[in-house]
C-alpha cells in the first residue's frame, strides 16, 4: 500500500472516506469515487499562478493529498488508479479525444486520461477528471447503446468500429440571473458529445507531450481559462476566470438550477478557500477568454 511516502490512510483522510475496504466490488468503488470527486477539485490553477504541472505520481500525491489542491485528468485519474490498484482492483489507463463543441469535432490530440476497472469480468469507466456537468458520479458500465441515468443527467456509451463515444443528455436549466442567460459558459444543446476513446491500454508516458502542450500552448483551453470545479452532494460549483457558478441538479422536475455571480479580484482567493477548500501558495491571475468551454 505504500509508495515512497504515499499511503492510503492519508489519501482517505483527504477525501473523507471511512467505509469498508475489504471488498473489491462496485459498491465500494462507487463510494471511494464519489468521495474523491466531492473532495478533490478538477482545476488547472497551477498554470495561472506560475507553477508547473508534472505527471510524477509522488508529485501528484503531494499536491492533491498534502497540499489539498485539485488537478486535471492526468493527475486526478492517475491518483485514483493508484488507490484502486493498492486495494486490489483491476485498474488500467485508456486515452480519450475530447469533443470540441465550437469546432464540432473531436480533438486530434489524445489529451484525456481515463481509468478502466474490471470487476467480475465486467468493465467500467471511472473518470474523476472531467469536471462541471460532464463529470460522471458513478462508474459507467462499458456497454454500447445503454442509457445510464445519474444525478448529473443521462450518460451513454456508443461503440462503432472499436471506437467508444461518450455523450450526455442534460435537463433544462433555470438561470435566475437573466444577465447570464446567454452566457457562453452555458451549454445550449440538450445532448452533448463528450469524448471518444479506444480500449488500447495506455501509460502515463503516453501523456507527457500533452501535459506540456496543454499548459504552454496559446491554443490550449487551459491557458485561456483558469478553471476550478468541484462536485457537491446535489450538483457542482465552478469558478471560471471571475465567474462563479453553482448548479443544483434536478431542483425541480427535469430542471437544473444554475446560479451565476461575477467576482471582484479581491474575492477570488476567499472564494477558492470557502467554496473549493483551496489555498494557493502563489498569486492567481484569473483568465477567461470567451468561448471554448461550457459547464
Amino acid at each position: 500500500m505504500l509508495r515512497g511516502n504515499m499511503n492510503l490512510e492519508e489519501y482517505f483522510a483527504r477525501t473523507g472516506y471511512n467505509g469498508s475496504l475489504e471488498k473489491q466490488d462496485l459498491e465500494t468503488l462507487t463510494d471511494i469515487f464519489q468521495h474523491h470527486i466531492r473532495a478533490v477539485p478538477f482545476e488547472n490553477l497551477s498554470i495561472h499562478c506560475g507553477e508547473k504541472i508534472t505527471l510524477e505520481l509522488e508529485h501528484v500525491y503531494n499536491k492533491i493529498v498534502r497540499k489539498k489542491r485539485g488537478g486535471w485528468c492526468m493527475e486526478n485519474n492517475q491518483l485514483l488508479a493508484w488507490v484502486l490498484k493498492c486495494l486490489g482492483y483491476d485498474a488500467s489507463f485508456l486515452g480519450a479525444y475530447v469533443f470540441n463543441p465550437h469546432q464540432n469535432m473531436y480533438a486530434t490530440l489524445m489529451t484525456h486520461l481515463l481509468v478502466k476497472v474490471v470487476i467480475d469480468g465486467k468493465a467500467y469507466i471511472v473518470d474523476g477528471g472531467f469536471g462541471v456537468s460532464y463529470q460522471m458520479w458513478q462508474p459507467m458500465e462499458l456497454v454500447s447503446g445503454k442509457d445510464q441515468p445519474q444525478a448529473p443527467g443521462v450518460f451513454r456509451f456508443t461503440e462503432k468500429n472499436a471506437i467508444w463515444y461518450l455523450e450526455k443528455m442534460r435537463r433544462k436549466q433555470y438561470i435566475p440571473n437573466q444577465n447570464f442567460s446567454s452566457s457562453d459558459l452555458l451549454e445550449k444543446k440538450e445532448c452533448r458529445k463528450v469524448y471518444m476513446f479506444s480500449l488500447e491500454p495506455r501509460t502515463v508516458e503516453d501523456f507527457r507531450f500533452q501535459c506540456t502542450y496543454l499548459q504552454t500552448s496559446p491554443d490550449s483551453l487551459f491557458t485561456q481559462k483558469s478553471i476550478c470545479t468541484l462536485q457537491t452532494t446535489d450538483g457542482f460549483r465552478a469558478l471560471i476566470g471571475w465567474t462563479l457558478t453553482e448548479t443544483t441538479y434536478n431542483y425541480k422536475e427535469n430542471m437544473d438550477l444554475v446560479e451565476f455571480v461575477t467576482l471582484e479580484d479581491e474575492e477570488v482567493e476567499k472564494t477558492l478557500k470557502e467554496k473549493f477548500n483551496i489555498t494557493l501558495e502563489r498569486k492567481l491571475v484569473p483568465v477567461n477568454v470567451k468561448g471554448l468551454y461550457t459547464i
